[in-house]
C-alpha cells in the first residue's frame, strides 16, 4: 500500500464519529512506537513532521522511516507537515514524497492568511498525486518547536470566518482555536481545562461535513510525569486537555487530533527510569528499547480510547 493523504480518511471519521491520530515523529523510536500501536488496534494513522523535526533528522531519512513503516504494516498512513510556515516549506515537502501539508498562516491577517494558503493549496491540488491541505484559523497558546504564542496573543478561532476561508482557499481540513494549547504546560495548577465545543458546533454548522483539526491535545499523562520527576527530573505540575473532552470533540466534526507532547513524556520518562535504574548501560538499543515500548503503549491507549479509530484501518 502506497502512503495516502488524508481525504478519504477524513471521510469516513466525519461520517463515522472518530478521530485519527496525528503523531509527530523524529526518529526511528517514535516511528516504530507508532505504527505498531496502530498496526496492534489496525488504525488508520497520520504521522507528521515539523519543520524542527525536519532539520534534526533531516527530510530523507523521514521519508525512508516512514516507507519502511508503511511495508513493514501494510496500514493506510498518511505523511504529513505540521506547521509549515513558508510556500516554500510547503513545496520542498510536497516534492519530496509528503501526502499532506499544512501551511500555518495564522500569525497573518486575514487576508494574507487567505492569500498564503491558497498558493500552497494551488500547488498540492495540481501536483499528482494530490496532495491534501491544512490550513489555521485562530492561534494557540504555548510553545512547541517553532510555534511560541503567548496567552496574551491567543485567539479562539472565529466562526463568522470560516466559510469565506474555506471557500477562498480549497483548503481540505482546517485547525481551529477552542481552548487547546501547544506543549507541555497547558493551564496553570488550578486553572481548569475548557474546550469551547459551541465554537466547534457553530464552526461544523457553518462547514457541514467538513474536517476540523485540533493542534495541542495532549493530556500530559501523569503516571510519565511521576516517572521524571521519581528519576531526576523537576517537572512542574501540568495540566493538558482531559481526554473525555477530546474523545467527545471526535465524535463532533474534529477528524484529526495532534498529538506530541504526551509522546516526548513517555519516551523521556522511560529514559530516565531505565538509566536509574541500571546506571551500568551504556547500549542505545537498550535503554531506547524501553522509549519506544513507551510510545507503543500511549499510542495505543490513545487510539482505543480517545481516538475512537481502532479497526478503521
Amino acid at each position: 500500500m502506497p502512503l495516502v493523504n488524508s481525504k478519504e480518511m477524513f471521510e469516513r471519521a466525519y461520517k463515522e464519529g472518530y478521530a485519527i491520530g496525528a503523531f509527530n515523529v523524529n526518529d526511528m523510536e517514535i516511528v516504530q512506537g507508532i505504527t505498531e500501536a496502530a498496526k496492534a488496534e489496525n488504525s488508520p494513522v497520520i504521522l507528521q513532521v515539523s519543520a524542527g523535526a525536519r532539520k534534526y533528522a533531516k527530510h530523507a531519512y523521514l521519508v525512508k522511516l516512514v516507507e519502511a513503516a508503511l511495508e513493514d504494516t501494510d496500514l493506510p498512513i498518511c505523511l504529513h507537515l505540521d506547521h509549515g510556515d513558508s510556500f516554500e516549506l510547503c513545496k520542498d515537502c510536497i516534492d519530496g514524497g509528503f501526502t499532506s501539508v499544512m501551511i500555518d498562516g495564522s500569525k497573518l491577517s486575514f487576508e494574507e492568511n487567505v492569500a498564503l494558503t491558497k498558493k500552497v493549496c494551488d500547488y498540492a491540488h495540481s501536483h499528482v498525486p494530490y496532495v491534501t491541505v491544512e490550513g489555521e484559523l485562530g492561534k494557540l497558546a504555548g510553545i512547541e518547536d517553532a510555534v511560541n504564542v503567548s496567552d496574551e496573543d491567543a485567539q479562539f478561532t472565529d466562526p463568522n470566518e470560516v466559510e469565506e476561508f474555506v471557500k477562498r482557499t480549497g483548503v481540505d481540513s482546517l485547525a481551529i482555536a477552542i481552548g487547546t494549547s501547544h506543549g507541555a504546560y497547558k493551564f496553570k495548577p488550578g486553572q481548569k481545562p475548557r474546550l469551547r465545543f459551541d465554537i466547534l458546533e457553530e464552526v461544523s454548522k457553518r462547514l457541514p461535513n467538513f474536517p476540523i483539526v485540533l493542534h495541542g491535545a495532549s493530556s500530559v499523562m501523569q503516571e510519565y510525569v511521576k516517572i521524571v520527576n521519581e528519576n531526576g527530573g523537576r517537572m512542574p505540575d501540568a495540566i493538558g486537555i482531559p481526554e473525555e473532552m477530546l474523545r467527545q470533540a471526535a465524535t463532533m466534526a474534529v477528524c484529526k487530533i495532534n498529538i506530541d507532547s504526551d509522546l516526548r513524556l513517555a519516551m523521556t520518562a522511560s529514559i530516565r527510569k531505565h538509566m536509574n535504574e541500571h546506571p551500568d548501560h551504556f547500549d542505545p538499543r537498550q535503554y531506547l528499547g524501553d522509549a519506544r515500548a513507551a510510545i507503543r503503549e500511549v499510542v495505543q491507549h490513545k487510539i482505543h480510547e480517545v481516538l475512537g479509530s481502532s479497526g478503521k484501518a
